[in-house]
């Protein structure tokens, strides 16, 4: 059995947050999380990353 989780990337003007996402993908992939895909919100200027594991993982 699979589980889900959404991660939005978070904006701010005074932070670099291509670096901050990326950081926190990969703690995610270290506790078995892998990005299945991603989307893009042009109504928020946001993008959401759709992670998947298998649920025994934890």
């Amino acid at each position: 059995m699979k589980e889900y989780k959404i991660l939005k990337q978070k904006s701010n003007l005074f932070t670099n947050t291509d670096k901050n996402f990326e950081a926190e993908l990969n703690g995610y992939a270290r506790d078995g999380w892998r990005v299945v895909t991603t989307v893009f919100s042009d109504k928020n200027f946001a993008i959401k990353a759709i992670l998947e594991r298998d649920k025994n993982e934890r």
